[in-house]
């Protein structure tokens, strides 16, 4: 053993010994309780960023932990390797995008090596090699013959940056979620897969994960499904055939609509764009322009519209109500109309209150309905939005608001005007892209039998070698005859491949199955490794997928379970949104533009706790500063590979994994990997100092620590910290906390270099109470460091295998060792904190009101007062109750 700590050799040295062991490879053992620990799949853009560093570091301690407490533990990795950035690389570096992709492959592996992560590369897939998406098409094919997938024209979301058809969800907000360009609407003939079907399921059964799952992303979720339950009703446009068909979920309000709002993008709105006048078509035409501008996340849009003129019959009090446009009603949400009813609706209440629409109340609070029930509510501050009993509303005056929607819905079905309804926000997904670098759709198109699926065992339809990628226009694929054209599989007359390819959300809808069995050529996976390894005990990754992954993989489940390949329908146990990593930047915007500064030519004043209280040039010029996500182009990005070079792989770890919980922000600074450099530093001295005790004690066999104690205090104190950390540590990874245990390990290593004792003055009870507490140490220290945790494991052991091969175990607590000696409690008077006393932890609430009663301070607030009784909470306070 090298009495410095050198990381680059210790690492290198396993990182190589697990390499040629096949150290983290698994196979299905029936016999053992499996963990599934996945962390999402990178994107291989040729670099990792800290963000990787830290999601994988997670993953990676939790994997080790798991394997360390006897667990069977599948820790995968691959690559989500299709996608729009291979096809920019081909338009400007005049590259394949498929050698670029293996390019990125082999440099990002490296760093993923370099980092020590305990991935069973035997397992690795990648979604652009055709025996990954043969089963894109597979199942594509599968929901073909459901009625699952089908291809119709419509209105797509469609990103003139990127030249590509988007979901919705890949649109959220009027931008594109990749290049955050404005999104606009196309006619094209597409191919969706059918959501919509499996809508109630999405919903419902976030039931079964949500105690595994962020509040905050099953909300995402329920909110993006959106389920709505209401009515559909008919307004007949005064003076034609046409109706416009409204949902809501507030029947009871209708009495109170004082307009139809309608989206720009109507069919009312377009059957009628002739009838309107020009100042009237010039507002519509504004209106789309403006929504398809880029605006701030969660940003106020004020409310904007105009009067087309028609009008629209309400078909409960037979009133003729203005028909609007407004730019806060989407098309791809209900029927793409709303009635305006402003008094109960916050949106409605601003509208109306810009355009001096009337505002009507018809719900009231109970307490008030003889008020309201008298006098019109025009001068309302702001909506009754809550249920309550209606007024002004005819027959239904009186009634509360939950009976009238009732009867109110059945009298409009009775009328043949509406019907009760179930909306949803959620809406079929769009995978058709105009792109090359995708699975292609195994579709063939035949002028004597229509549309044809490829035959299952002619898959893969697999990518030409080359296409002319321009990043505009129609699919590269359209371009290559040989790819084209093909004869159609049931009449062998001549036919054309379809030439869009799929959505790559496609493709990570599904990886976690084919890492059960990536080498089967005959099935996506075998449906027994499912049974064994699925569900993924474990998901981690960052919380900007919460809707458009996380619901299309969910789906995909779903879809398997009813092809009879899995027994559930939800996809992840557990899932871990981890935080950003982020870092300071400093710049000058005094030109309105801003122009970033990196570190090293900043001059930083800072507080006690290390925030930044000025910045400055180095001219002495002022410099504002903030805190943002890495990037290099801010001048506060980190390479990772340099992190690993200067301190280490361990300690790079360690520092992500100690700086901030794991769902918070992580602020980098790199005084904090400083710090995990000197804690292992510290570790590994202490082993080396204690080395010719530790070999000769641990390789003997193992007593019963609570033995060896006797008649030493030292020895007693130190196990008894022992046990206690082992216990924190244990219970803080079950709970997926990384910060704390390591901080209890830190406190650990600073307790056991108090403790004084020395390898040559200490007596046998101490030497093994040292022995054990160094060996818990290094065992519970793997998951954070376990290149360093491996060499000092070997060395203390005199075993070079490592600890996979030696079967080593996360510590167990000894519960009697890991007992206080003593609690503290609190003594009140009359609810007062007095003082406050020591007691044992199995001292009875008879001694510990002795105590309290004995105590010198409770004794002065109590003297010449009458006891009326004494509380005692065990083990927290007590509180003397007196009078007088």
């Amino acid at each position: 053993m090298d009495e410095k700590y050198f990381a680059k050799k210790v690492e290198a040295k396993w990182q190589k010994k697990w390499a040629e062991s096949g150290a983290f490879a698994v196979t299905d053992d029936t016999s053992r309780p499996k963990f599934y620990q996945l962390e999402m799949l990178p994107y291989p853009s040729g670099n990792l960023h800290m963000g990787h560093v830290r999601n994988y570091s997670v993953g990676d301690a939790l994997a080790w932990f798991k394997r360390l407490k006897g667990f069977n533990v599948l820790h995968p990795i691959g690559w989500d390797s299709f996608g729009q950035p291979a096809e920019d690389a081909a338009v400007k570096r005049g590259v394949n995008p498929r050698d670029w992709t293996e390019d990125n492959i082999v440099a990002m592996r490296g760093q993923l090596k370099r980092l020590g992560l305990s991935y069973d590369w035997t397992r690795e897939i990648a979604a652009h090699r055709p025996e990954y998406y043969k089963w894109d098409q597979w199942f594509f094919l599968k929901m073909f013959e459901r009625g699952l997938a089908y291809k119709k024209k419509t209105q797509v979301n469609w990103c003139e940056n990127d030249q590509a058809t988007l979901s919705n969800e890949q649109a959220s907000g009027g931008l594109c979620w990749r290049c955050g360009n404005p999104v606009t609407k196309k006619e094209l003939e597409q191919w969706f897969l059918k959501t919509t079907a499996y809508a109630d399921q999405l919903l419902d059964d976030l039931k079964i994960i949500e105690s595994g799952w962020p509040v905050h992303v099953i909300k995402r979720q329920r909110d993006w499904i959106g389920r709505s339950e209401g009515a559909l009703l008919d307004f007949k446009i005064v003076g034609s055939d046409q109706s416009v068909r409204i949902f809501t979920t507030r029947i009871d309000t209708i009495y109170g609509a004082s307009s139809i709002v309608l989206a720009p993008e109507h069919p009312i709105v377009l059957a009628n764009r002739r009838k309107f006048a020009p100042e009237v078509v010039e507002k519509i035409d504004h209106i789309i322009v403006e929504k398809a501008k880029p605006v701030e996340h969660d940003a106020e849009i004020e409310k904007d519209g105009v009067d087309t003129g028609l009008r629209a019959t309400n078909p409960f009090s037979g009133e003729d109500l203005p028909v609007w446009v407004g730019n806060y009603v989407m098309m791809d949400y209900g029927t793409g109309a709303v009635m305006s009813v402003p008094a109960h609706d916050e949106r409605d209440f601003e509208f109306a209150k810009r355009f001096g629409l009337p505002v009507r109340q018809v719900i009231s609070e109970p307490h008030m309905v003889h008020e309201h029930n008298s006098v019109h509510a025009l001068a309302l501050e702001a909506p009754l939005t809550e249920y309550g009993v209606l007024v002004h509303s005819d027959v239904w005056s009186g009634k509360a608001s939950e009976d009238a929607k009732r009867e109110m819905t059945a009298f409009a079905q009775k009328q043949g005007f509406g019907e009760a309804a179930t909306t949803y926000r959620l809406r079929d997904w769009g995978i058709s892209r105009q792109r090359f670098w995708g699975s292609p759709i195994p579709i063939v198109y035949c002028d004597g039998c229509g549309t044809v699926p490829v035959p299952i065992d002619k898959l893969p339809v697999e990518l030409p070698e080359n296409a002319p990628i321009t990043g505009t226009g129609e699919s590269p694929l359209a371009k290559v005859e040989e790819f084209v054209q093909t004869t159609c599989p049931q009449c062998s007359a001549p036919a054309s491949r379809e030439t869009d390819t799929m959505d790559t959300f496609v493709d990570s809808s599904w990886y976690f199955f084919r890492y059960l069995d990536p080498k089967n050529s005959e099935e996506a996976f075998g449906p027994e490794k499912a049974a064994y390894w699925t569900p993924v005990d474990q998901y981690i990754g960052g919380d900007d997928h919460a809707v458009m992954h996380l619901i299309y993989a969910r789906f995909w489940t779903k879809v398997m379970r009813d092809l009879g390949l899995v027994a559930f329908g939800e996809p992840f146990d557990r899932l871990l949104t981890q935080g950003m990593v982020v870092g300071e930047t400093f710049y000058d915007d005094s030109t309105g533009k801003r122009k970033y500064f990196p570190p090293n030519q900043v001059e930083v004043e800072r507080d006690a706790k290390g925030r930044i209280i000025s910045a400055k040039g180095v001219d002495g010029s002022d410099l504002k500063f903030a805190i943002e996500r890495m990037s290099k182009s801010k001048g506060n990005g980190v390479d990772p590979d340099e992190m690993v070079d200067i301190y280490g792989a361990d300690a790079s770890r360690m520092f992500v994994l100690f700086a901030a919980p794991v769902d918070n922000e992580l602020v980098w600074q790199e005084a904090g990997i400083e710090g995990a450099v000197r804690f292992l530093q510290r570790v590994w001295r202490l082993v080396y100092k204690w080395r010719e005790v530790l070999v000769p004690i641990l390789s003997q066999e193992r007593k019963d620590p609570a033995t060896s104690i006797a008649g030493s205090a030292a020895a007693k104190k130190l196990l008894q910290k022992t046990h206690q950390t082992i216990k924190r540590v244990d219970e803080a990874l079950t709970t997926l906390q990384f910060n704390t245990p390591i901080a209890a390990l830190m406190e650990f290593t600073n307790a056991i270099y108090e403790s004084q004792l020395e390898p040559a003055s200490s007596n046998d009870a101490e030497k093994a109470a040292m022995s054990e507490a160094i060996s818990c140490l290094v065992r519970m220290l793997t998951p954070f460091a376990p290149h360093t945790a491996e060499e000092l494991y070997s060395f203390i052991t005199g075993s070079d295998s490592g600890m996979i091969a030696d079967g080593a175990r996360f510590p167990e607590f000894n519960s009697d060792l890991a007992a206080a000696d003593e609690i503290e409690i609190a003594v009140q008077v009359n609810g007062k904190l007095r003082s406050r006393v020591f007691a044992a932890p199995s001292a009875s609430n008879e001694e510990i009101e002795r105590l309290a009663l004995a105590d010198m301070k409770i004794s002065e607030n109590i003297a010449g007062k009458h006891i009326l009784k004494v509380i005692v909470v065990p083990g927290r306070l007590v509180n003397v109750v007196v009078r007088g």
